[in-house]
């Protein structure tokens, strides 16, 4: 997924985790299942709206949709929400919506066939009204919303992992050079290390 760690394969770290975890992030990697919670008109605007917010850009190598989709369906909330946002899975369906209609407004589609520009000009337009109301929703909680969903998925994937160069848990191998650039022998270096001082740096 990057050049920046060379040569590092986080999923040949398997056989250092324990069973279970190893079974449940390989599994991350094998073709997803069908959607089931987003409708057909839904599925191109929540592709395309996860796509922005990931950077994926239509790449496709971590199944965005398909997770969101099989979270939405079995009900995995983040276990809270906000008293002025509908449920979850229904705050999707209609965010999705406004997007689409936001869209036909603006360019005469829906949000999935908009530009890539258009899109972002959109998304940068719900971002922009901050704690207002977009179709009856904050906007902010509308946000949240979506980068919470997009950002638990493409984080718990394995080729997420690989692009920043996290080797996996911890358990039951555990770390030995904690440290600022301090590498265990499996970790790669970053190719391309940041010019920026660290925090607590000189």
């Amino acid at each position: 997924m990057s050049a920046r760690f060379p040569g590092f394969d986080v999923l040949g770290q398997a056989p250092h985790w324990d069973q279970v975890t190893a079974e449940v992030v390989t599994a991350r990697c094998e073709p997803p299942p069908g959607l089931r919670f987003f409708t057909a008109a839904e599925q191109a605007a929540a592709a395309a709206l996860l796509d922005q917010l990931t950077g994926q850009r239509g790449a496709g190598v971590v199944p965005l949709l398909a997770m969101v989709d099989a979270r939405l369906a079995a009900g995995e909330t983040d276990g809270w929400r906000y008293a002025d946002m509908p449920e979850d899975g229904q705050a999707w369906r209609d965010s999705l919506a406004y997007l689409d209609k936001d869209a036909s407004l603006r360019c005469g589609c829906g949000f999935a066939d908009a530009s890539d520009v258009e899109q972002m000009a959109l998304l940068q337009a719900v971002l922009d009204l901050g704690q207002q109301s977009w179709h009856g929703l904050a906007a902010a909680r509308v946000w949240s919303l979506w980068t919470r969903y997009a950002c638990t998925a493409f984080y718990s994937h394995p080729a997420a992992w690989a692009e920043i160069g996290f080797p996996g848990p911890a358990y039951p191998r555990g770390y030995k050079n904690a440290g600022v650039g301090k590498l265990e022998p499996f970790e790669v270096p970053d190719a391309e290390p940041s010019d920026d001082p660290v925090e607590g740096e000189a």
